[in-house]
């Protein structure tokens, strides 16, 4: 059973990724943070961020089972994650391990930006979680404000439409629902619902 789940960044569906894979005892990737492991490596060896050959050869050597959220959810991180990952070549490597750990028994949950549409197109269940910019920029602002660091709300807006625009507007696998994926526009709705309404179509599957 695979379970793949896209949209845009701070839409939720990190969140709700790991509560169905903790409901449902599957395995859980969020696929951004390979990127974001990626960059890290670079950073670390002090090498260029536009070497594509170099990038593959780090994006080839980044172990799934040990990615740390904390530590890799850094801005600087996030800024480098999203200049390696235009690369073909590096797409390429870390969609070939996404899809080796897609395989996991009894089950995965992948999330991401073209999961349904690239990396797991034939998965049994896709959703596609979105909610508006306004919507996103302020539980960001809220998050980051709660941890007790200061945050502009204005200039959270303006990263997240921009980073929109590049994800969506990129050359290889954009952003965008796939064509049989449910939408679970979150703007109006709880956690709790949003996993209710993913539980909903989940279960459906797993009866069929």
């Amino acid at each position: 059973m695979i379970i793949a789940i896209d949209g845009p960044a701070a839409a939720g569906k990190g969140t709700l990724s790991r509560r169905i894979a903790e409901e449902y005892g599957f395995h859980h990737l969020d696929t951004g943070l390979t990127y974001r492991a990626t960059a890290k490596a670079l950073l670390d060896a002090g090498l260029p961020l536009d070497n594509e050959l170099l990038a593959e050869e780090m994006a080839r050597e980044v172990e799934l089972a040990g990615l740390d959220r904390a530590i890799l959810s850094v801005h600087s991180i996030g800024e480098a994650a999203s200049k390696i990952a235009v690369m073909p070549l590096v797409r390429q490597a870390l969609v070939e391990a996404q899809r080796a750990f897609s395989k996991r028994e009894p089950g995965t949950v992948l999330d991401g930006r073209d999961i349904g549409t690239v990396v797991c197109p034939d998965a049994p269940v896709k959703l596609y979680v979105t909610a508006s910019p306004e919507v996103r920029a302020r539980r960001r602002f809220d998050e980051i404000v709660a941890n007790g660091i200061p945050a502009d709300y204005l200039e959270i807006l303006a990263d997240i439409i921009k980073r929109d625009e590049r994800d969506m507007g990129r050359a290889d696998s954009p952003l965008r629902p796939a064509d049989d994926a449910h939408l679970l526009d979150t703007s109006e709705m709880s956690i709790e619902a949003a996993f209710l309404a993913a539980k909903s179509i989940i279960d459906a599957a797993l009866k069929q």
